[in-house]
């Protein structure tokens, strides 16, 4: 029975042997987890100090800008201080590039829909870089001309909207520095609009020295970003090919709808003639003005000249105007007389809106 005796002895032994070891691991690593936890709590009071000695830190030195160190000569820290003064701050800032005459924003064709829903809230939200009263100016180049947008007007604020709604994108990605001046004619006398033209023309230069006018009428839009709302070295005719005509000129001398002129360009011809009342005449006359002036019409391609028009019946004191042929037929004796030079209206109301200038006239009746 002996050896059974010392076998168990010998178990006994081990195993307080091991159980001592294991109370020493498990209070070895106890001693490790405390002093670990104790000296994170201590660096997350070291960081926090110290976050608390940044932010006092800022704020003292906003309210108090360091001082320029003292002049001792005039080499070192007077030389160093002048590179980071203050007034350096204020000085104008550097001169922009010219933007390319092809802005490299440009997406070619266009998908045009006249039966989406558009408010002028969506408009303005969806364009934020357009200032008040409708202006714009790219921020990464300076634009190669200043155009003031001008829009003949009364009672079409649905067309007005899809206007907006389409235009404001494009011309921004024509990187144009441009308003849009909408032309309201007030009362019910019978529609003028080559003098509402001029009127805009008249009232866009009180507040800018604009140096290009695009004349168009609300319910054509563009298909094609690349048919740039500027001006050419030649009068520029933009709404060549639309689909009322299936996109086709209707015929050569043809300049109505959307057309741009230089500032240059517009007084060559004293303006667009005023006596036109009713539908119809005035942009032949125009056309006869620059003919008659040694100027040619310049028009974009079939492909890039492709216009919208928002279909709708014909406004009220608008009808055609029954006079438009013979006094088309005349234009070399009116064009001295009837123009620019001759231009009267009452301005009763400017509106400087989100989105565009209105400008409500009286311009008179026949």
């Amino acid at each position: 029975p002996s050896p059974p005796t010392n076998m168990a002895a010998d178990a006994a032994v081990n195993f307080n042997l091991l159980h001592r070891t294991c109370k020493l691991v498990v209070l070895l690593c106890f001693l490790h987890i405390s002093v670990t936890i104790v000296f994170y709590i201590r660096s997350l009071d070291i960081r926090f100090a110290f976050a608390q000695n940044q932010q006092s830190y800022n704020h003292s030195s906003r309210a108090n800008p360091p001082r320029p160190p003292a002049v001792t000569s005039q080499e070192g820290p007077l030389r160093a201080w002048t590179q980071r003064s203050p007034e350096k701050e204020h000085e104008p800032p550097r001169k922009l590039d010219k933007c390319p005459d092809t802005a490299p924003l440009l997406v070619g064709p266009l998908r045009v829909d006249f039966n989406i829903p558009v408010s002028l809230e969506e408009v303005k939200r969806q364009n934020p870089a357009v200032q008040r009263g409708g202006r714009f100016r790219p921020s990464g180049c300076e634009a190669l001309q200043k155009v003031a947008v001008i829009i003949p007007f009364r009672r079409r604020e649905e067309h007005l909207k899809l206007w907006l709604h389409y235009l404001h994108p494009i011309l921004q990605r024509q990187q144009l520095h441009y308003g849009v001046y909408v032309i309201n004619q007030d009362g019910d006398e019978t529609f003028n609009r080559a003098k509402l033209l001029n009127v805009g023309y008249v009232e866009a230069l009180k507040e800018d020295d604009y140096d290009c006018f695009v004349f168009s009428d609300v319910d054509l839009i563009p298909m094609d970003d690349r048919n740039t709302y500027r001006c050419f070295s030649q009068p520029r005719h933009l709404s060549v090919f639309m689909d009322k005509f299936g996109f086709r000129l209707p015929y050569h001398q043809y300049f109505g709808g959307v057309s741009a002129m230089s500032k240059e360009q517009y007084l060559k011809i004293n303006g667009l003639p005023n006596n036109y009342w009713g539908w119809g005449g005035e942009d032949d006359d125009i056309y006869n003005r620059l003919m008659l002036r040694g100027m040619s019409i310049s028009r974009p391609s079939a492909d890039v000249g492709k216009c919208r028009m928002i279909r709708h019946e014909r406004d009220q004191q608008n009808e055609p105007n029954p006079q438009r042929f013979d006094q088309i037929a005349h234009t070399r004796d009116t064009i001295n007389s009837d123009g620019i030079n001759s231009l009267t209206y009452r301005l009763i109301q400017v509106d400087k809106l989100d989105l565009y200038t209105k400008i409500t006239v009286d311009v008179g009746k026949p």
